[in-house]
């Protein structure tokens, strides 16, 4: 299972549209955003990929509780399932404990993060926006039977090329 997340669109929805495009074409079949969508325009890009999504709250998103009925949109933090995978995801990091999920998906510092502590995979896609720094980021989470396998991609801004970094992490039964 492929599960692509971005997070912190905020207004730039060109970058979203370009993070979003860029992890389908790698495989994604499921897609997270953990917040700060900021943009009715990404919610229905996100919406018309026929893709199962679903979207977090961010600090910056409370105009957005207009479209929560029309979106997959949800409150912080959200504990769900894909698979027999439990998953917690929030925008602002305060609800890290891992004792309640196998993944955790946060945003908000702009900075990507990826660590692997107590059997939980920790996850920060890092900002699709290009806001505090001039490099859209996101991540691609490959879930397999004995292993989580992390591609982060950023891209800086008035390049084509994404670049990447892998990581590789032993999932416990």
């Amino acid at each position: 299972m492929k599960i692509g997340i971005l997070s912190d669109t905020h207004t730039k929805t060109g970058r979203a549209k370009k993070v979003i495009d860029l992890l389908i074409e790698n495989g994604a079949q499921y897609l997270i955003h953990a917040g700060d969508i900021c943009e009715v325009e990404v919610l229905q890009y996100l919406a018309a990929t026929k893709l199962p999504y679903i979207a977090v709250y961010g600090n910056n998103d409370a105009h957005m509780v207009e479209h929560h009925r029309k979106f997959n949109l949800v409150q912080e933090p959200h504990l769900f399932k894909i698979d027999d995978i439990k998953f917690k995801l929030m925008h602002l990091p305060y609800y890290l404990n891992p004792d309640d999920a196998d993944i955790i998906i946060f945003g908000h510092t702009h900075m990507f993060e990826c660590d692997f502590k107590a059997d939980t995979l920790f996850i920060n896609p890092g900002e699709s926006c290009a806001r505090n720094k001039p490099v859209s980021e996101c991540v691609l989470l490959e879930i397999n039977d004995d292993k989580y396998s992390v591609t982060s991609f950023n891209r800086a801004l008035k390049t084509k090329m994404w670049n990447t970094q892998h990581m590789n992490f032993e999932r416990l039964a």
